[in-house]
């Protein structure tokens, strides 16, 4: 009797994001809820914010996230959220004006290439003792 052995595939991501921790201001407003937060973890379709008075509910936001790259904020038009747990949200960006997407494309890019930049150098430098 022959048995299948199911494959198991090893978890790949579909899109980069950036090295943790990270820590930038972001605005938001919805129909139950506006405030500010900090955006924690940040990918090109996603980010996580810590904020002192979620949204009660699940729903759209429209997103201004303040990153280092640049004096003006980033919009981000409709962003689902996806979860609440006690001060933190997930949330998906569904809306990006193409502009906006390029910038945070590249920021993100960026801000990997620096992180792999200083594992490297770090890696090549003689320990000291």
């Amino acid at each position: 009797m022959e048995q299948t052995q199911e494959q198991t595939k090893p978890y790949q991501r579909a899109h980069y994001r950036l090295p943790l921790p990270v820590s930038y201001p972001v605005m938001f407003a919805g129909a139950d809820a506006i405030g500010e937060g900090t955006v924690t973890n940040l990918t090109v379709l996603g980010c996580t914010i810590e904020c002192a008075t979620p949204p009660s509910q699940a729903g759209n936001l429209l997103l201004r996230l303040i990153l280092p790259d640049r004096p003006e904020s980033l919009p981000i038009d409709g962003a689902e959220v996806r979860w609440v747990k006690d001060n933190q949200i997930g949330v998906q960006f569904t809306n990006v004006e193409r502009a906006a997407n390029l910038r945070l494309h590249g920021f993100v890019w960026d801000r990997m290439i620096e992180r792999l930049t200083t594992m490297k150098q770090q890696k090549s430098s003689p320990s000291q003792s």
